[in-house]
């Protein structure tokens, strides 16, 4: 078990047994990485920030709940990933017109560059955002939080062969979407 792990199994402990102080702690070691991967699944900074909050007012609601035995980081992320599912569930009911910020940011050592190098990104946050929610949410807790088939299968309330089979499929969808910028 890792120091970290340690850490925030302790601070559940406290959290627990009535040291509301202990979830600052929490927060603190993960409140980055969550917003973060909640941003990669909703596509939205405000929205990722909001939902990184609610996360951590679930986890007070439930510090009773926690088991000591389980892995913290799957549990976190477990709630993350359901308050991002009803977010997109509700999301979809209620439409909205979004209307995306200008970029300025430009490389002064290759312009060119600079324009590539975004409209790939883009490219890449679009065709993620376009993904099915379930193949977008293994795919990011594989890719980007590095989280292992069986973690995920755990968060997303699956099986391990049915997160290789979401992943296949997230990865073939993006490979056949952004062949573009993959032929170099």
């Amino acid at each position: 078990m890792s120091e970290t792990e340690q850490e925030d199994r302790d601070a559940m402990a406290l959290l627990a047994g009535g040291e509301d102080l202990a979830l600052n702690a929490i927060m603190e070691r993960w409140k980055s990485r969550l917003i973060v991967y909640l941003y990669r699944f909703t596509g939205n900074e405000a929205t990722a920030s909001e939902l990184a909050e609610e996360t951590f007012v679930r986890v007070y609601q439930s510090r009773a709940k926690f088991r000591a035995g389980g892995q913290f980081s799957t549990w976190l992320f477990g709630i993350a990933a359901n308050l991002a599912r009803n977010h997109l569930r509700w999301q979809r009911r209620h439409p909205t017109v979004v209307i995306e910020e200008a970029d300025t940011v430009a490389s002064e050592d290759n312009p060119l560059k600079a324009v590539e190098s975004r409209e790939r990104e883009q490219a890449v946050r679009t065709a993620i955002a376009a993904l099915p929610p379930d193949l977008r949410e293994s795919l990011i807790l594989s890719e980007y939080e590095q989280l292992s088939q069986s973690k995920i299968a755990v968060i997303a309330g699956c099986s391990v062969k049915a997160v290789e089979r979401r992943l296949s499929h997230a990865r073939e969808l993006l490979r056949k979407e952004l062949s573009r910028y993959l032929r170099g």
